[in-house]
């Protein structure tokens, strides 16, 4: 259900083309707080321009980094991540970034988040996947020591990457599985690549007894979501395209699919073309498990508080509802029982 009728110009700006920071009130604080979770969020996408600018040295603008409402398309929205990616290239930078990631995430007010970024970026001045995995986990541990957050890292294998680059990367990242390394990916240019080019991948991934999400129909192709579902993925990352595929719908729902739906970066990236399809409501009419995520947080100006903030305003997302898709969100985590089980309290701290 689109509220068309909450205005034009709502709290967030919508509509105006870009993000206002108005100040979106919670609704909960304190104690009482509803957890919030993050489960598709990219590093590189999300890097504070504070952080950014000292590492690079000099000084960046805002709509250097950030994609505006007036975005075309999921290839110009991916331009933004130049810039963030020269900082990715040390050791140094990558575990500043890695500090700076929870930072961000503690100031939203979030309890675990899983950050997902793609090692072969990284490489580019020799650093090894080891070394580079390394830089981030020390930054993401101390970010963790000081705001105690949780977190799992989820490494991304690209579309356009040779299969073996790819391979040789998750088998080492698989080394630091339970120790920081949560998960792997499939991230890029979907529509160029379809899922059905990296089943072979997926298997051994699958093989090594490493969990896996998959970024699949955020383009259009539900059958990318499909192929996703058959090669073992337990989540995919935006999966916009079972909008009115009912016996997609039906697998995933049966299979306990996670969908890491990312709100207002899928309005940028036009993952649907009429606002008024976003498909939030059926998917959670059709008892999918849905979870809310920022996907890129300074790419898109966001944060968890305005992606909630805006599904209550243009989709008449309920209080309810809202408690549900943390709770999903907590189930379909790739955190540790040890995380959960303390998730799981906080939810029946707040619920009580």
């Amino acid at each position: 259900m689109f509220c068309k009728n909450s205005g034009r110009d709502p709290a967030i700006g919508i509509w105006t083309g870009k993000f206002e920071r108005r100040g979106v009130k919670t609704r909960m604080t304190g104690k009482n707080r509803l957890p919030r979770l993050d489960l598709h969020c990219h590093l590189d996408g999300s890097l504070s321009q504070g952080c950014i600018e000292e590492l690079l040295g000099r000084s960046v603008k805002l709509e250097e980094l950030q994609a505006d409402m007036d975005c075309q398309s999921l290839a110009e929205y991916l331009e933004k991540f130049e810039i963030p990616l020269e900082c990715l290239q040390t050791e140094k930078g990558l575990e500043r970034a890695g500090y700076d990631f929870m930072k961000s995430a503690a100031a939203d007010h979030v309890n675990y988040i899983e950050a997902r970024f793609a090692p072969l970026f990284s490489r580019q001045r020799g650093l090894s996947t080891e070394q580079v995995i390394e830089s981030v986990l020390r930054g993401m541990e101390q970010g963790k020591k000081e705001f105690d957050i949780d977190y799992g890292v989820i490494v991304c294998a690209m579309r356009h990457e040779k299969e073996e680059a790819n391979l040789q990367m998750l088998k080492a990242a698989r080394e630091f599985l339970g120790n920081g390394v949560c998960a792997a990916d499939l991230a890029g240019n979907e529509a160029a690549f379809p899922m059905s080019q990296f089943m072979n991948l997926f298997a051994e991934v699958k093989r090594m007894e490493m969990p896996f999400t998959l970024h699949a129909g955020e383009c259009g192709s539900v059958q990318n979501i499909l192929d996703a579902v058959q090669c073992g993925a337990s989540r995919v990352g935006h999966g916009i395209a079972l909008r009115g595929q009912k016996e997609a719908i039906r697998i995933c729902r049966d299979r306990h699919i996670g969908i890491e739906m990312c709100p207002l970066s899928n309005m940028q990236t036009k993952a649907v073309k009429d606002p008024a399809d976003y498909p939030v409501q059926e998917f959670l009419e059709e008892n999918l498990l849905v979870t809310i995520n920022t996907d890129n947080r300074m790419v898109s100006q966001t944060t968890l508080e305005k992606e909630f903030a805006f599904l209550r305003e243009q989709y008449a997302v309920t209080r309810e509802q809202e408690v549900q898709m943390t709770k999903n969100a907590i189930e379909a985590a790739f955190a540790s029982d040890a995380v959960k089980e303390r998730l799981w309290k906080k939810m029946y701290t707040f619920e009580k």
